[in-house]
C-alpha cells in the first residue's frame, strides 16, 4: 500500500481508529488507577582503590575498579547484602531483591541504587540499611587473607532519599503511550478491515473490481418507497439532478454505436434498479426523446406500481401474439414517455425474454422510439437479465451501496460477459449523502430564496 492508500483508509475508517484509541486510552487509564503506587528511594556510591602512589598504579587501580563495579551491582541483590537488610527492616531477602535495582553509568566507578516500595518510609529504611551494609560487605569480600586491609573502598556519596511522590504509575506517560499504541492498533485494525471488507460503498470500490465505467452515483433517500419518481416529484433535488447526470453520461458511453435498447439490472434484489430505471426513462423523456419503458421483470414487476398505471395486459401478451405491442404501450402524463407493463406473469420468463419474438418486439419499438429502457430482474438469482443483455444493445448494472459485496458485482458482470452481453456501465445507488458531499452541492434556487435575493438587491440599490 502507498501513502495515498493509507490516507484513504484513515479517511474512510476514522471511526474504527478513534474507537480503538478510546478503548486503549481507557484501558491505560484503568490500569493506571488499579496499579499500586510505588515510591522510590535513590542513593549513590563511589568505588575507589587505596594504596596507589604513582600514576601507573592509579591507572591500573581505576581500570580494576571499573571492572569490579559491574560485579558490585550484582552483589547488591544477593542474599549476602539483602539478608542483613531484611533482618533490619523486616521481610525476606527474596522479596527485597525484586524491590532493589542497582546500575552503573558506563565508564564510571559510581553505583546507583534505587529501592521501590509501596511505603515511602520503608523504601527509605531499606536504602539506609543497604548503605550501612554494602560498604562493609565489599571491604570484607575484598580483604586478602592474613588480615590485610581491603584495597577497595566504597563511599556513600548520596544518602538514600526520602520520596515525597510516587515514582509509578505515571498517568501522563501511560495515557500518552495509550494514545500512541491506540493509533498504531487503530490504523492496523482499519487496514485489516479494509483488506477484509468486500463491500461496495463508493465509486472507487467499483473501479477496483472492474473497468466498466461508473455512469453515476445516486444518493440514498429513505423516502424513496413513498416517492420513487423523484425527477417528477422533486425535480430540483440533488437526487433528481443525479439522474440527469446519469442520462448525460449514458450518451457518451459509445458515440459511434450509440445504445438505444438498454436493459437495467442489478446483482441481487433490493439494490433499487426499478426506481433507477423509471427515473432514467423519465429524464430521457424530459430531454425531448421518445422513450419506451418496458417492465421486463416478469417475476416481480414494480414499475407500473410506481407510475400508477394499469397492468392487466402487457409484454407477455405481445410476445405470444395476443395483442399488438403498440396497442399495449401506455402514455405517461404529458411527457414523451410510453410504458409497456409486464402483463400476466408467465411460468417461463427466461424463455420468453430470449425468444425470437422478443427480438422482433424490440425491433418494432426501436423503429418507433429513440430509446427503449427495460427494467430487468437481478442477474445473479435468475438468468432473465443475462438473456436480455444479448437481445439489447447493452445493460446497465445498478449497484446498491452497502448491499452487495465485490464478489457479487464481479460475478454479475462476468455472467453478462460470458454470454456475449455488454455492460454499458455501473450506476452506484443508495450512496450515503455524506459520501457525496466531497463533490460539493449546486442545486436550483428556490422561489422563496430568489424573492429574498431580489428584495435585498432592491434595498441595497435604494
Amino acid at each position: 500500500m502507498e501513502l495515498q492508500d493509507y490516507l484513504h483508509v484513515v479517511r474512510k475508517r476514522w471511526r474504527v481508529i478513534l474507537l480503538v484509541v478510546l478503548v486503549t486510552v481507557a484501558a491505560a487509564a484503568a490500569a493506571t488507577l488499579a496499579a499500586t503506587k510505588q515510591y522510590e528511594s535513590t542513593s549513590q556510591y563511589f568505588v575507589s582503590t587505596t594504596g596507589s602512589d604513582d600514576s601507573g598504579s592509579l591507572l591500573q587501580g581505576s581500570t580494576f575498579t571499573q571492572q569490579r563495579v559491574k560485579s558490585y551491582t550484582q552483589l547488591l541483590t544477593t542474599p549476602r547484602i539483602l539478608e542483613p537488610v531484611a533482618e533490619a527492616v523486616g521481610g525476606s531477602a527474596d522479596a527485597l531483591a525484586s524491590e532493589v535495582t542497582a546500575t552503573s553509568p558506563p565508564d564510571t566507578v559510581l553505583i546507583e541504587v534505587a529501592v521501590r516500595d509501596p511505603d515511602p518510609a520503608r523504601a527509605t529504611a531499606i536504602g539506609e540499611a543497604i548503605a550501612a551494609e554494602f560498604p562493609s560487605a565489599v571491604s570484607e569480600l575484598e580483604s586478602p587473607e592474613g588480615g590485610a586491609s581491603s584495597p577497595v573502598k566504597v563511599t556513600v556519596v548520596q544518602a538514600p532519599s526520602t520520596p515525597t511522590s510516587p515514582a509509578s504509575p505515571q498517568p501522563v506517560r501511560n495515557l500518552a503511550l495509550g494514545v500512541v499504541l491506540g493509533l498504531l492498533l487503530g490504523l492496523g485494525a482499519a487496514v485489516l478491515r479494509e483488506m477484509l471488507d468486500k463491500g461496495v460503498r463508493t465509486a472507487e470500490d467499483v473501479k477496483a473490481i472492474t473497468d466498466v465505467p461508473v455512469l453515476g452515483s445516486i444518493a440514498f433517500d429513505p423516502e424513496t418507497p413513498k416517492r420513487p419518481l423523484i425527477v417528477e416529484v422533486d425535480p430540483r433535488s440533488p437526487r433528481a439532478e443525479a439522474f440527469r447526470s446519469l442520462r448525460t453520461n449514458l450518451q457518451f458511453v459509445d458515440a459511434a454505436t450509440h445504445p438505444r435498447t438498454i436493459a437495467v439490472t442489478s446483482s441481487v434484489a433490493g439494490e433499487g434498479k426499478s426506481t433507477v430505471t423509471a427515473n432514467l426513462a423519465l429524464t430521457m423523456a424530459q430531454a425531448g426523446s421518445r422513450v419506451c419503458l418496458v417492465e421486463g421483470d416478469l417475476r416481480r414487476p414494480k414499475v407500473l406500481d410506481y407510475m400508477g398505471l394499469e397492468g392487466a395486459v402487457g409484454l407477455t401478451d405481445a410476445l405470444i401474439d395476443r395483442a399488438d405491442v403498440m396497442d399495449l404501450v401506455q402514455p405517461y402524463g404529458g411527457t414523451s414517455l410510453w410504458v409497456l407493463g409486464a402483463g400476466h406473469i408467465p411460468p417461463n420468463p427466461s424463455e420468453l425474454l430470449g425468444s425470437s419474438a422478443m427480438r422482433t418486439l424490440l425491433e418494432q419499438l426501436r423503429v418507433r422510439f429513440d430509446y427503449v429502457v427495460i427494467d430487468a430482474p437481478p442477474a445473479l438469482p435468475v438468468t432473465d437479465a443475462v438473456v436480455l443483455s444479448k437481445v439489447t444493445d447493452g445493460a446497465i448494472v445498478v449497484v446498491g451501496a452497502g448491499i452487495v459485496d465485490r464478489d457479487q458485482v464481479s460475478h454479475a458482470l462476468d455472467t453478462l460477459g460470458s454470454v456475449g452481453g455488454r455492460a454499458l456501465g455501473v450506476v452506484l445507488n443508495r450512496v450515503p449523502p455524506r459520501a457525496l458531499e466531497a463533490y460539493g452541492h449546486y442545486s436550483y434556487e428556490t422561489p422563496e430564496h430568489a424573492a429574498t435575493r431580489r428584495e435585498r438587491a432592491r434595498v441595497s440599490q435604494a
